[in-house]
């Protein structure tokens, strides 16, 4: 029953918002919310090493006010940590926040909803 539901949910999110994530080298939360993210159907993560480039750190410093990673960014939504994550995951709020967009949406680049 597990694989069939993965299998919907992999179905369902085969095209989602981008997804970045500051990280470090060394970061078993960065590792948990990968593998978290990859569990929703998100194939690729935009990974910032901020051990790597001093002035990344700065900026992510900045965006978001905190100096821990992970750092994850769902579209323009920043989402905090890992357990922020995890608590987005377990109220069912992380699939909406990954949902689908539209093939025109992609094609421009447009993080925002579609309107009819």
């Amino acid at each position: 029953m597990a694989a069939g539901k993965f299998a919907d949910s992999e179905e369902m999110m085969t095209d989602v918002m981008k997804v970045i994530m500051y990280s470090s080298g060394f970061c078993p939360y960065c590792i948990r919310a990968e593998r978290l993210l990859h569990s929703r159907g998100v194939t690729q993560i935009e990974k910032i090493r901020i051990d790597l480039d001093p002035a990344r750190r700065a900026e992510m410093i900045k965006k978001t006010g905190r100096r821990t990673v992970p750092q994850i960014y769902i579209g323009d939504t920043h989402v905090g940590g890992y357990e922020d994550l995890a608590r987005l995951d377990r109220s069912n709020e992380l699939v909406k926040l990954l949902a689908v967009r539209s093939p025109d949406m992609q094609k421009s680049g447009d993080t925002g909803t579609a309107t009819n």
